[in-house]
């Protein structure tokens, strides 16, 4: 991928408004092109996955509400219609947190024998949760099922539709309406929210619970492989939080969670939109301080990674990433000469494609018995002791390495 200089963007990107607050200018503080459009595509060809659309970002900063974007987003050329694998359901962390994420929104709404939707729910897997621990009856809406959803444990219970969720399915009945991973893709996030509150008009004590990547942890912990075409927008808490209100709900409770890298916003129908948010956006400063180093830092990290490998080439020793989800994808695309051969992934679906942009194999990690790395680069630190246990078992010595600052952490 190549950086650019800023100052080279056009007025207009700067003169567009926050999709947040409708305020403006925006401050595009950083950008990069050639990045391909789909982390999470599956490649059967080498060549096509090297070949894949790419596109451009540039971030832009809403100095009154702390969102970020991507000025240079198109939505045209983002179509989850296709073969769109990303679950997270085969780590067993994960599993442990989306279980207890489904027993604690069971036991803060009371949610038994009631009806769910889930806006995006990919495999359908936390719906199906939901429904088999509160005797729950659910509706999922992802454009990208495809023949790829597994047999759910409570089909009976759970409907799945192919289509987006939108006001011709406002007949459903729903006390609860979750949104996983969802609203940071979707270009009009403002319209989406408001159509969404128009729709649920006849189900006025309906409860919203959304989840997104956490902005501040990327720029705050300079998370930078979290940084990809398909988000449009980049959620810090205080514009998370204005995003809602303006869209005409009440805020019940935001939080952080899975080690600070998630949002989290729960919500209730409003009479009437929220005009002044001041109160919520308040303290913005220190996501300015990050936005603000963030370019110099992520070249001083590429920099450093990509001398690092250089250095491993030389000396011999092999090199594997653990993780082929966007970040994975994302630094493999930052080095397109590194001298990685393989990505492994525990998700048995993307094993035997290739990497979107750079075109590494993607292997299980029993593939590591014979390959024998020396060092495997873990992208989520979140799952360093699952894959430490992963190596141990499999008799594989490879030290761990995390491509994160120094600073992680201060």
């Amino acid at each position: 991928m190549v950086k650019h200089d800023c100052s080279s963007v056009h007025q207009r990107d700067a003169e567009m408004a926050c999709p947040v607050c409708n305020c403006k200018p925006l401050h595009v503080f950083w950008e990069l092109s050639d990045v391909p459009i789909f982390c999470n595509l599956l490649w059967t060809n080498q060549n096509e996955a090297r070949n894949c659309q790419k596109g451009e970002v540039r971030l832009a900063f809403c100095g009154t509400c702390g969102h970020i974007v991507n000025v240079a987003f198109d939505p045209d050329l983002v179509d989850y219609s296709q073969i769109y694998e990303n679950p997270l359901d085969f780590s067993p962390r994960f599993q442990v947190y989306t279980q207890s994420l489904a027993n604690l929104l069971i036991e803060r709404y009371e949610l038994h024998d009631k009806d769910i939707i889930s806006i995006g729910c990919g495999n359908g897997h936390f719906l199906s949760t939901l429904c088999e621990i509160g005797n729950n009856r659910g509706v999922g809406f992802d454009p990208s099922l495809h023949e790829r959803t597994e047999q759910l444990d409570v089909t009976n219970k759970i409907k799945l539709i192919k289509d987006y969720y939108s006001e011709q399915y406002s007949a459903y009945p729903c006390d609860l309406v979750v949104c996983r991973h969802v609203l940071e893709h979707i270009h009009n996030p403002k319209n989406f929210l408001m159509t969404l509150r128009h729709t649920l008009d006849k189900f006025q004590n309906t409860v919203i619970f959304f989840e997104v990547p956490n902005a501040v942890n990327i720029f705050r912990n300079l998370f930078v492989w979290d940084i990809i075409y398909e988000h449009y927008s980049y959620f810090t808490p205080t514009s998370l939080a204005c995003l809602f209100l303006v869209s005409g709900f009440n805020v019940s409770d935001l939080s952080e969670s899975y080690e600070s890298q998630f949002l989290g916003i729960n919500a209730t129908l409003s009479d009437k939109a929220v005009s002044d948010f001041s109160k919520q956006a308040r303290g913005i400063d220190h996501i300015a301080r990050g936005v603000a180093r963030f370019a110099s830092s992520y070249n001083d990290l590429v920099n450093e990674w990509r001398q690092k490998l250089e250095q491993r080439k030389d000396d011999g020793q092999r090199v594997v990433i653990w993780g082929t989800g966007s970040k994975g994808v994302t630094f493999l695309n930052a080095f397109k000469n590194s001298p990685i051969e393989y990505a492994v992934d525990i998700n048995p679906k993307k094993q035997g494609k290739f990497v979107a942009g750079t075109g590494q194999l993607i292997v299980s990690p029993q593939f590591l018995r014979d390959y024998k790395p020396d060092f495997v680069v873990v992208m989520n630190p979140i799952y360093g002791r699952e894959i430490q246990n992963f190596l141990d078992t499999l008799g594989v010595s490879a030290t761990i390495e995390y491509p994160l600052p120094s600073v992680y952490g201060k």
